[in-house]
């Protein structure tokens, strides 16, 4: 979404510029004008995409989308003496996270034990969980 808002800006700024170009080259004789604004245009819409690509290359990679939330689930995890073990997280949509949670125990616990301790937290909209034992 963010992508097409910023297309529609982009064409709209640059179109203003081309127009503002043209017309002073008309006005006063200023036929530089047009290529300037023209370079302007080019540099804005390099800006605007360059910011897109920053934000939006992470998520295409299917990169870690927050580390703060992967530092809470290892401490959700490990706190009762666990090991987490594996964890990869990424971005189903807005607000929706998925894991995939690799955890070693010496107590027994079962699948359904961390999925519980898990529920906290509401982003976390699928998670898979495989327990070893030690």
């Amino acid at each position: 979404m963010r992508a097409a808002v910023v297309h529609v800006i982009a064409d709209a700024a640059v179109s203003v510029l081309v127009i503002v170009g043209l017309l002073l080259a008309r006005t006063f004789g200023w036929l530089w004008m047009d290529a300037l604004a023209g370079i302007v245009g080019a540099c804005v819409i390099a800006s605007w995409s360059y910011g897109l690509i920053r934000d939006t290359g992470a998520i295409l990679l299917d990169m870690t989308p927050d580390v703060g939330m992967a530092d809470k689930l290892r401490q959700t995890i490990e706190s009762d003496g666990d090991t987490l073990t594996d964890l990869h997280l990424w971005r189903l949509g807005p607000g929706h996270l998925g894991a995939i949670v690799a955890v070693k125990t010496t107590q027994g616990h079962h699948p359904d034990y961390f999925r519980t301790k898990l529920a906290a937290y509401p982003s976390l909209s699928h998670v898979t969980i495989e327990v070893q034992s030690a």
